[in-house]
């Protein structure tokens, strides 16, 4: 059987990692943090055996000190069924196999155990997507990849069902930051370790031109009235609990009690097929 060609080239991913800690710029995953932190608050349990799947541990040790830290690996360090949560922060996005990833979440959890995901939508970086397109066209003849592809919220909430999970949802939210330059942006990500580690990237320096041709054609398409440009993330949040006998399930179809009507005490009309 023909494996499919790898999309992420994890020694690249990891070397990028370790140039950012020198200097890392974690403000998208520091409010990513937040906003999990924010979602267990809401949940009337107390967790106490945590996992947290990350690129970046300096963000997870002081908000989950007691949580198992582990590094997104292929093969995640997880013992199955010994954690009542565990949380993907930020770099399913990477992931060579998301439903392998998810599954291995999956099978970590206790019964009634909850799996938080989160991971950048399609949505991310389109503006920079889009410049650098027209840029690469003109300057270079062609386009080569540059910016890993996203999944949509849609077909993303469906891998949370196919990992075997219960009562499943997923959302997003929009974080617009604002730069000077498009180049300002370029380093961000270079210090935020989400650069260019796509295994079918271009394996030479990026020529000039294309960097400067790219950021004029953001600056001209995007620019604020101040001059400044926005760069769109799109942080998309998958929930999930592990199967257990004590979670609601919908009725069967006809099992209900009560009429409708009844329960918005107003008259009950009958259908009018007269038409049919």
């Amino acid at each position: 059987m023909t494996l499919p060609p790898r999309l992420t080239d994890r020694d690249a991913l990891l070397r990028q990692r370790r140039r950012a800690a020198r200097a890392p710029e974690l403000f998208l995953q520091e409010r990513v943090a937040d906003g999990i932190e924010e979602r267990l608050n809401e949940v009337n349990r107390a967790f106490t055996q945590a996992a947290v799947v990350t690129g970046w541990p300096e963000v997870w040790t002081g908000r989950l000190p007691d949580a198992s830290i582990v590094a997104d690996d292929d093969m995640l360090a997880l013992e199955p069924g010994r954690h009542d949560l565990v949380i993907h922060a930020l770099c399913l996005h990477w992931a060579a196999d998301p439903v392998g990833q998810l599954v291995q979440c999956a099978r970590a959890l206790r019964p009634d155990g909850l799996l938080i995901a989160t991971l950048f939508g399609g949505r991310t970086l389109q503006e920079l997507r889009a410049s650098l397109a027209e840029a690469e066209t003109r300057v270079m003849g062609g386009l080569s990849p540059r910016v890993a592809p996203m999944g949509e919220i849609r077909d993303l909430g469906a891998l949370l069902q196919r990992a075997g999970l219960a009562l499943p949802v997923a959302d997003a939210e929009t974080v617009t930051v604002r730069y000077d330059t498009a180049l300002h942006l370029m380093r961000d990500l270079r210090a935020m370790g989400e650069g260019n580690a796509l295994a079918g990237r271009l394996r030479r320096p990026t020529r000039r031109a294309l960097l400067t041709d790219s950021a004029r054609v953001y600056m001209e398409t995007y620019a604020d009235p101040d001059g400044r440009i926005p760069a769109t993330f799109e942080v998309i949040t998958l929930t999930g609990w592990a199967p257990d006998a004590s979670q609601q399930r919908p009725l069967r179809p006809g099992s209900a009690k009560t009429r409708l009507s009844d329960a918005l005490s107003v008259p009950e009309m009958p259908l009018d097929r007269s038409d049919d």
